[in-house]
């Protein structure tokens, strides 16, 4: 299959704005739109919505710990049936907003901490399948961590994300800060067509880790983001 862009968007608060959503749209295949618990309202999720279907763009759930106030990114003690019910409670009000504009779900993408927190702690893991047992879509995840282990077994296609925005350790684990810092596109670029081309990711003490790149993720919330999936979707043409 192709490799997507995929980007996290809807991230506005009643009169907050957060991202540029409408100038991203054309660089990008799937929207990630989140669901109220780290950003996003009922108005915000149905604008959204709205304009991905105008632009052609298919939409996948981007659920959160409910952590309005950190914006998702703060790790927090919580059940596997507590996860999970959160879950289905954001997923399911996304896919209302789906159907309104006569569109499916797509996928679900975990958001921040939630994200981190499912690469590491199966309970975790296994709540956000209890979630997609019900709706029954890939779900997006990371190489080389529970995701790839736990969401097969469970059932569930997991959709191998690259990021090409952020930096990774060695290990090859992920670096998620709280507010993202503008990254050099042309370089980001570069990255990815590695990550396509060669299964590698380059880390940042120079070295290399290896991975597989079936969507590529950018944050509506990283200052340059437009520049950034610009040139990305400029990079990977020849090689999708």
């Amino acid at each position: 299959m192709p490799v997507t862009i995929n980007c996290d968007m809807g991230e506005s608060f009643g009169l907050w704005r957060m991202g540029d959503d409408a100038a991203l749209m054309p660089f990008i295949d799937i929207a990630n739109v989140a669901c109220g618990f780290h950003a996003s309202d009922f108005n915000h999720m149905r604008t959204t919505v709205q304009l991905a279907k105008a632009h052609g763009k298919k939409v996948g759930a981007h659920p959160s710990l409910p952590d309005l106030q950190g914006f998702g990114r703060r790790e927090m003690k919580i059940s596997r049936e507590e996860m999970a019910n959160a879950l289905i409670y954001q997923i399911g009000a996304l896919t209302g907003f789906l159907r309104a504009e006569g569109m499916e779900l797509n996928h679900i993408k975990p958001h921040g901490s939630l994200f981190g927190m499912a690469a590491r702690q199966e309970e975790m893991a296994h709540a956000i399948c209890d979630a997609a047992d019900i709706f029954q879509v890939p779900i997006l995840g990371m190489t080389g961590t529970l995701h790839e282990t736990v969401y097969p077994a469970r059932g569930h296609r997991m959709i191998a994300e690259f990021y090409g925005d952020l930096d990774y350790r060695p290990d090859g684990s992920l670096i998620v800060t709280r507010e993202h810092d503008a990254k050099d596109a042309a370089e980001m670029a570069q990255r990815c067509v590695r990550a396509i081309t060669e299964g590698k990711g380059v880390a940042t003490d120079g070295s290399f880790f290896p991975t597989r790149c079936e969507s590529i993720c950018i944050h509506s919330d990283t200052p340059n983001a437009v520049e950034i999936a610009s040139a990305v979707r400029a990079a990977i043409q020849p090689h999708i």
